[in-house]
């Protein structure tokens, strides 16, 4: 039984993890596609979500008993490039992320008017899917102390792209895509917002984890689960 050369191996691996990333951004398009998105569109949205990634809006303050830690850097995102400075205050800044939050929310929202326009029989469809979702993702959401609100992102996905396939198979990308983003987002994060007070964190972040955070790989997972483009 003859096994491959070592060199042979390590070129197999080099050559998977070059190809990974460009393997991921034609998933990322495809699912944009199948939303009613042009090329050029696509290309754009995926391009803002992986920039608005880095960036944090504050909306919100939480005060918290004790003071907690926070770096200042982590709004823009330079946290990555610079240094973490620590630093102490006595709340937790609650802040939206655009490219996990606020452009995903954008585009579940043109899909709703696109269904709301053109298929309004559907709208039904979605707001059981939504209703579920929703359900799922409040009792799986976990809150972890001085991280924020976890939650394994298949589950949303998979409810919302089997709830598009049964109940609206003709539109059920954009169901897929909007029950997907929404569900985690009003389920996982908006009803878990009293929580934030035990979380012991300077800032918690919706979206934060930016282009792989929950609600934009459950709405981009569910979209690529189901067949057909609109």
């Amino acid at each position: 039984m003859r096994t491959a050369p070592t060199g042979c191996l390590s070129l197999l691996m080099f050559g998977l993890v070059l190809a990974l990333p460009f393997v991921l951004a034609n998933a990322f398009l495809t699912a944009l596609t199948k939303l009613g998105l042009g090329p050029l569109s696509a290309l754009g949205v995926a391009v803002g979500i992986f920039v608005g990634g880095a960036i944090n809006i504050p909306v919100a303050r939480v005060q918290q008993t004790e003071r907690v830690e926070y770096r200042p850097t982590r709004l823009l995102g330079l946290h990555r490039l610079l240094g973490r400075p620590v630093r102490h205050r006595a709340y937790t800044v609650v802040a939206v992320n655009v490219g996990g939050c606020l452009i995903p929310t954008v585009l579940a929202g043109y899909q709703v008017a696109r269904m709301a326009l053109e298929a309004p029989a559907a709208l039904g469809a979605l707001g059981i899917a939504l209703g579920l979702n929703v359900g799922l993702c409040y009792s799986f959401a976990t809150p972890v102390p001085r991280r924020g609100i976890a939650m394994q992102p298949l589950i949303p996905a998979l409810a919302a792209a089997l709830s598009g396939l049964v109940l609206a198979p003709e539109w059920a990308p954009p169901i897929a895509f909007a029950a997907g983003v929404l569900g985690p987002l009003i389920g996982a994060d908006l009803l878990h917002l009293d929580d934030i007070a035990q979380l012991g964190t300077g800032m918690a972040s919706i979206g934060g984890a930016g282009t792989f955070d929950g609600v934009v790989l459950s709405g981009l997972v569910a979209t690529l689960l189901v067949p057909g483009a609109l």
